[in-house]
């Protein structure tokens, strides 16, 4: 009986091994946006945050580690709590308004009505860290004005260093979406105090050309007078 019993206690270890790596629990993570201040200015400077374009790479659940060579590969202990895309858009929003102190600060697309003083066209091209990598973002932002002109164009290049572990680099990776909206926001400030949009002139085209036709008119016509020569009399 020992003999049989042996193999059979051994492969119930295997199994209540396996069950456990099964069902080892793996934690969730959003990206933390720090302790914005409240916007209290309903009448504030209006922006229109968005179009927010990130990275295809960026665009799922799970949470890439940057590796010594470059390459990226999925954590084993932890993924997104969700879209990843959504929670920045939201940091970002949050962060902004509250530098700005203005309860008109909207993600794009706007209602409609809404009329910014400031559109913020932003786009995300990395956002990631590795264990012993720092957490690194690089991103790109045209700021257009209500005249539809581009009144700022940069290009942010943010690092920074973390404790190592996952938790770790999410938290830094929040971090950086912070700095980032402190650099968007002191770049749009000097945009609040735009000049109104004069009317159009109307165009005096129609005027001009009916005050040539009646110059043409008043030009005598050319007549001729029969003598040994031919004389045109204007």
């Amino acid at each position: 009986m020992t003999a049989l019993r042996l193999p059979i206690l051994w492969l119930a270890g295997l199994l209540g091994l396996a069950g456990c790596s099964v069902n080892q629990p793996v934690s969730l993570y959003q990206l933390d946006s720090g302790n914005p201040a409240q916007p209290a200015q309903s009448a504030g400077m209006a922006v229109l945050l968005g179009p927010v374009l990130i990275a295809d790479y960026l665009q799922r659940e799970t949470l890439l580690q940057r590796q010594p060579d470059g390459s990226l590969q999925a954590a084993t202990d932890g993924r997104w709590a969700g879209s990843l895309s959504s929670d920045i858009d939201q940091l970002l929003l949050r962060q902004v308004a509250g530098h700005l102190d203005s309860q008109r600060v909207v993600l794009a697309p706007a209602t409609q009505g809404f009329t910014p003083d400031v559109q913020v066209l932003l786009s995300i091209t990395r956002l990631d860290s590795g264990e012993s990598q720092p957490a690194v973002l690089d991103a790109q932002w045209r700021l257009i004005d209500r005249r539809g002109k581009v009144r700022e164009n940069r290009i942010i290049h943010l690092q920074e260093q973390h404790a190592g572990g996952t938790a770790a680099q999410v938290q830094a990776q929040g971090v950086l979406l912070q700095r980032l909206a402190e650099q968007l926001s002191v770049a749009l400030k000097p945009l609040a105090n735009q000049p109104p949009i004069a009317d159009v002139p109307r165009k005096s085209a129609p005027a001009a050309t009916k005050k040539v036709e009646k110059e043409k008119d008043k030009i005598p016509m050319a007549l001729p007078i029969r003598t040994d020569m031919e004389v045109f009399r204007f």
